[in-house]
C-alpha cells in the first residue's frame, strides 16, 4: 500500500482483518485455509493477504487481507461459490471479521526521515 491507496471514503484499498480462534490443529486450519486464498486469490481486486498465528497462543489466529476496494470485496465474498470456503474455515474455529478504511499510514522509511 502506498499513501496515495489512502481514502477513507472507502472507495480505495480497504483491508479486511478476521481474527480466529482454531479448535483444531494448525496444520489443518493452515491447509483449510490456503485453499480459501487460492479461490479469493482469483478474484477481481484481491491484492494480497497475510495469515498470522499468534506468537504465544497458538489456538488464535489473524487474517489481513487488502482489497483494490470494498465493492470488489463484497462481491467476492458474497458470491455463492464462496460460501464452501467460508463453511470449510468456520468448521475449524470462531472468528471475528471486519472490513477496515486506512486512515493513516506511516513507514519505517518515511520515519526515518523525520526530524526529531
Amino acid at each position: 500500500m502506498q499513501p496515495n491507496d489512502l481514502d477513507p471514503t472507502g472507495s480505495g484499498v480497504v483491508t479486511f482483518v478476521n481474527r480466529f480462534t482454531v479448535h483444531t490443529s494448525a496444520e489443518e486450519f493452515e491447509k483449510a485455509f490456503a485453499e480459501t486464498g487460492r479461490y479469493l486469490a482469483d478474484r477481481d481486486g484481491f491484492l494480497r493477504y497475510t495469515l498470522h498465528q499468534h506468537a504465544e497462543d497458538p489456538t488464535r489466529w489473524v487474517n489481513i487481507a487488502h482489497w483494490r476496494d470494498a465493492a470488489a470485496f463484497r462481491a467476492a465474498v458474497g458470491s455463492p461459490s464462496f460460501a464452501p470456503h467460508a463453511a470449510a474455515v468456520r468448521r475449524l474455529g470462531t472468528s471475528e471479521p471486519g472490513l477496515y478504511v486506512p486512515r493513516q499510514y506511516v513507514s519505517g522509511e518515511w520515519a526515518a526521515t523525520e526530524d526529531r
